[in-house]
């Protein structure tokens, strides 16, 4: 099972950027969901299941994507 690392940047398979801010609970199910905020635009804040965020690409769907994972962590982000 893939790791989420917190303060990590990762890249959607779409090509935008994020910063992974937190691991948090839905307090009605206690499922863990990841707070992360875009690295473009206004840099708002959002949440996700933290399955879905580690999940691969479907690619029947997108079968263009280019990477394995909806969400892939990157080393070198600028700007």
């Amino acid at each position: 099972m893939r790791e989420i690392k917190i303060h990590a940047i990762y890249r959607h398979f779409k090509g935008k950027y994020y910063l992974v801010e937190d691991v948090a609970f839905d307090s009605e199910t206690l499922k863990k969901k990841v707070v992360y905020r875009q690295l473009y635009g206004n840099h708002e804040l959002f949440v996700r299941d933290l399955d879905m965020f580690l999940s691969e690409v479907d690619f029947e769907k997108y079968p263009n994507a280019d990477q394995k994972y909806r969400f892939m962590e990157v080393e070198d982000f600028h700007e």
